[in-house]
């Protein structure tokens, strides 16, 4: 389970415009760090070498670690319309494209947000630990002998294996189990409770 704790200005007026789950999900979106650490590894090596290249440059010496004659002879000989050339080109801007999609789109939550009385306080429960706290729920029903949870977008599914003769009463004291559980944790999740049953071997 994770916590987390928001300091929000004016949070009386925020809290207004805002419902909570809303706010959960604003907290809770997970951050592009692996693509802005490998932009920003790139960018910082790239830009070092440059520099030092540079200021070796200015001291007469050479590191030689940048080729720099190379590269401007290359330059110098590569005309505008070469197509490896404009090859380059597409696939940098594709990259940067690709860079700013990552860096506007919101990323796929792992969590779900729970329920709290306190506005100022956002706290989540992962995924995982969610379907294994409504599996071992949902175990403990009388004539239930496996369960498998799956979390969809708008749907818990409970699939149980039974082979009890009555299985009517059982998918609803599972239902009603499951239920009654994500109540008690107070589990913002969108949609409602499927119970299916699954005979053994099947």
């Amino acid at each position: 389970m994770t916590t987390l704790q928001e300091r929000l200005p004016g949070g009386a007026a925020l809290g207004e415009r805002e419902t909570p789950r809303r706010r959960a999900a604003r907290v809770l979106r997970p951050a592009r760090t692996p693509a802005g650490v490998a932009v920003a590894f790139t960018l910082s090596a790239g830009l070092a070498l440059v520099s030092a290249e540079i200021l070796a440059t200015l001291m007469g010496g050479r590191l030689g670690l940048v080729p720099v004659d190379e590269v401007v002879a290359m330059a110098a000989a590569t005309p505008w319309s070469d197509p490896a050339l404009m090859l380059g080109a597409l696939g940098v801007a594709a990259t940067g494209l690709a860079l700013l999609g990552l860096a506007l789109v919101p990323g796929r939550c792992r969590l779900v947000a729970l329920e709290t009385a306190d506005p100022k306080i956002v706290m989540a429960i992962t995924r995982t630990g969610l379907r294994r706290t409504l599996k071992s729920v949902a175990e403990d029903v009388d004539g239930v002998r496996s369960v498998r949870v799956r979390l969809r977008r708008r749907l818990i599914e409970v699939a149980v294996v039974s082979d009890a003769e009555r299985s009517g009463e059982m998918l609803r004291r599972t239902g009603a189990a499951v239920g009654e559980r994500l109540n008690g944790l107070g589990a913002m999740c969108a949609g409602e409770v499927v119970v299916r049953l699954r005979r053994r071997g099947l």
